[in-house]
């Protein structure tokens, strides 16, 4: 069956409920790049230009690192995620030491389950003495997706003690709190994401979905509703009853859960 007009937009555009683990590829605009700068919406309209604009910036220049990470997200953000990561792999090969590339090639790997090869290369994307929180919560990403939640959390408490209160990153420890099945830690600290001013919409649908994984129906379809049009809100709400349905079905058979493994392979968008 194939997924209705409005929820594939809603995917795509918010990402429902469902993303917020740091996977993508730089995106100038998002707090996984820049910290508390909230993000500008575009247009998948908008993402095409950007393809035709930096593919052909980056078929004249291959070394152009810029020109192969800004290249690379547009063609994530149209769905082209293994062309993203092989544009990533060359930019690379001419730009072993730059720790943009590093980073923007370690998750387009894990985007496309590569996931111990996303680790080595993120590992080479910052260094001990100098840190970067971006690269640390986007580590604690990939050690999520292959199920390591302790280590990904201890990456992610480092990523803190760099940018205090950073709601991105509070939003994927929530997440790897749900994953690792201690939802009262995941809510206390959802709801200290979303408290955040520079918080995104898409942190409350996480804070929704880990309420309503406790039961707490009412409650989650209120946050799901918060910061969207009366259309987006509605769609949210039928999204999240039909996950939740899906989730205590799972559950009754003991299935690992659906929505959390999706959270965990999103990167926000």
């Amino acid at each position: 069956m194939r997924p209705n007009p409005s929820r594939k937009r809603l995917l795509a555009s918010t990402a429902l409920m469902i993303a917020a683990l740091a996977l993508s590829a730089c995106k100038t605009t998002s707090s996984e790049t820049t910290g508390s700068v909230a993000s500008v919406p575009r247009s998948e309209t908008d993402w095409r230009r950007d393809a035709e604009i930096w593919g052909e910036r980056y078929r004249q220049d291959q070394k152009n690192p810029e020109a192969g990470v800004r290249y690379a997200q547009a063609l994530r953000a149209t769905g082209q995620r293994t062309q993203a990561a092989a544009v990533l792999e060359q930019s690379a090969i001419y730009n072993p030491k730059n720790t943009a590339v590093l980073g923007a090639y370690g998750r387009a790997l894990a985007d496309v389950g590569n996931f111990s090869q996303a680790l080595d290369v993120l590992g080479r994307a910052h260094t001990p003495d100098q840190p970067d929180w971006r690269i640390l919560s986007a580590q604690g990403a990939v050690l999520d997706q292959m199920g390591r939640h302790e280590e990904a959390q201890r990456h992610y408490s480092g990523a803190l003690k760099i940018m205090p209160d950073e709601p991105s990153v509070l939003s994927n420890l929530g997440l790897s709190y749900a994953l690792s099945k201690n939802l009262r830690k995941a809510e206390d600290t959802l709801r200290r994401a979303s408290a955040q001013q520079t918080s995104e919409p898409r942190v409350r649908q996480n804070l929704a979905l880990v309420v309503g994984l406790q039961g707490r129906f009412a409650e989650a379809e209120t946050i799901a509703r918060g910061e969207l049009s009366p259309d987006e809100a509605a769609a949210n709400v039928v999204y999240l009853r039909q996950m939740l349905a899906e989730e205590k079905e799972r559950r009754n058979r003991k299935v690992p859960s659906r929505a959390l493994k999706q959270a965990a392979s999103s990167n926000g968008e």
